[in-house]
Parts: C-alpha cells; sequence; structure tokens
C-alpha cells in the first residue's frame, strides 16, 4: 500500500485512469486497491474527490465502449473466447446470457461488482445490438456506482487505511507471499473441480465430426439445440434437421424429444 500511495502522489491521476482502464478492458490486475487508496489521499486533500471520479468513470466507460463495439462486430464468438479464458468455462456463457437475458440494461449499473460479468457485460450488449445511446447511460451509470464505492470507502476510511499500510510494510515479503500463496490455492482449487466435472461428463460427449459421421452414415439421430436465446439471435445458424429447444423450455416441450432414438444435444 505504501508503494502503491508513492505512485499516486508521483503521478496522482493519470495512475487512476490508466489503472482503471487496464482492469476493465481485461487485464489481471485488480483496481479497487488503486480506487481505496485514491479515495483515501483525497480523504487527506492531495488529491481531488471528483476529478478522481470523473477519470475512474471515463476510464470504465471508454473500455466498455470498446468491448460493446468488439462484441457488435465479432458476435457470439467473442463471448466465448472471454468464457474459455475463465475459471469456469463451461458455464461461464449460459450464466452470463441468463443474467443479462433477466436483467438487459439494468445488469450493467452492479455488473463491475461481479467477478466475469464486469468484462462480458459490454460484449454482450453489442452482441444483442442494444441501442448504443442506452448502453453508454447505464454502463456510464455502473462505472461511476463501482469507482464511487471504493473511491467513498477510501476517503471515508483514510486514517484507518493509512494504519494498514504501516501494518502492511512490517509484514513486507510476508504479506505478498501470504496473498500469492491464496490465490494460487483457489486457483488450484479450481482446477481441480473443473477436471473432476470434465471426467464426470466426458463418457456422454461425442465431437463434431462423430455427429457428422453418423449424420452421414444415415444413423437414426436426433439433434437438439439448447443454445440460449441471446446466443441463438446472435447466431441463427443451425443444424439442418435440428430442434432448437431452450433448457428453460424443456418441461413444457418434452413431449417433441423423442425416446425411441439417440439424443445429441449441443450448445455454445
Amino acid at each position: 500500500m505504501n508503494e502503491l500511495v508513492d505512485v499516486l502522489v508521483r503521478y496522482g491521476y493519470l495512475v487512476v485512469f490508466a489503472w482503471v482502464f487496464a482492469e476493465q478492458i481485461g487485464l489481471p490486475i485488480p483496481a479497487m486497491p488503486v480506487l481505496l487508496a485514491a479515495g483515501a489521499m483525497a480523504g487527506t486533500g492531495r488529491l481531488s474527490l471528483v476529478l478522481v471520479l470523473v477519470l475512474a468513470g471515463t476510464a470504465s466507460l471508454v473500455s466498455d465502449v470498446i468491448w460493446y463495439w468488439i462484441g457488435r462486430l465479432g458476435g457470439g464468438r467473442v463471448l466465448g473466447f472471454l468464457c474459455r479464458i475463465s475459471l469456469e468455462p463451461d458455464s461461464c456463457v449460459r450464466r452470463t446470457e441468463e443474467t443479462f437475458s433477466r436483467r438487459g440494461a439494468r445488469s450493467l449499473l452492479i455488473a463491475k461488482f461481479v467477478p466475469g460479468y464486469s468484462t462480458a457485460a459490454p460484449p454482450l450488449a453489442g452482441i444483442v445490438r442494444m441501442r448504443f445511446a442506452r448502453f453508454v447511460v447505464f454502463t456510464g451509470a455502473g462505472g461511476l456506482i463501482w469507482a464511487g464505492a471504493f473511491v467513498g470507502l477510501g476517503w471515508l476510511f483514510s486514517e484507518q487505511l493509512e494504519l494498514v499500510a504501516s501494518y502492511a510494510i512490517r509484514l513486507g515479503g510476508w504479506l505478498v507471499a501470504l496473498l500469492a500463496a491464496a490465490f494460487a490455492a483457489y486457483i488450484a482449487w479450481k482446477y481441480i473441480a473443473r477436471q473432476r466435472f470434465l471426467r464426470r461428463i466426458r463418457i456422454a460427449r461425442i465431437t463434431p465430426e462423430e455427429l457428422k459421421a453418423k449424420l452421414d452414415g444415415g444413423e437414426d439421430v436426433m439433434v437438439v439445440d439448447v443454445r440460449h436465446r441471446v446466443e441463438f439471435e446472435s447466431e441463427p445458424a443451425i443444424i439442418p434437421g435440428a430442434l432448437h429447444l431452450m433448457i428453460e423450455e424443456l418441461e413444457a416441450r418434452q413431449q417433441e424429444v423423442p425416446r425411441d432414438r439417440d439424443i445429441v444435444l449441443y450448445c455454445t
């Protein structure tokens, strides 16, 4: 924290803008410590509270606009790429689409407080072709709410944060090692859980090449497209003869799924 404060004193507002932009564009560098430190410095009069908020909100908005147009031009492939590099790629796409589908533009107000969804929401807004002006209003407000929450905490507890920084200095390298170990343990736990999940379902998987061979060979296979509505609307192409059926509709439309042949489901 002490080193961070030194950097903020020297470069001030540029650090706030660049750090927030880097995090929101997708780099794995958390902006929360910078916002807290900037808020604490505003509380002691070394930075302007209003200018810190304006710069953090602007940096967030610029990165969101970039992701919006990437999603609008790139389609569903963009969301798929973002989720492939997440810790939970198997559930990331559907969870993100369901959240956006339920709350729409309002989800942008709280998106930055939700890990993973913060990066995925702006391109998803572009994928579903949300009106650009509406997107800018909601994501801009969401960015200010997010930045204001942490800057405000730093400003409110500026004295306490300086005390925490002094303890952190005393711990020195031990604190860094402890935080690194905790983060590594979290990543390892997520990786092990994912591998266990994949082992459980691998026996039931079929590759696209194997499915094509079955269809070309005339085998009586029922193909069901279970992509979410958001994903289907962005890329409506479908395997010839497949039934499009969302998971949420399964109970109501179960009579459309035959019981006398193999059924192959595919999603994103």
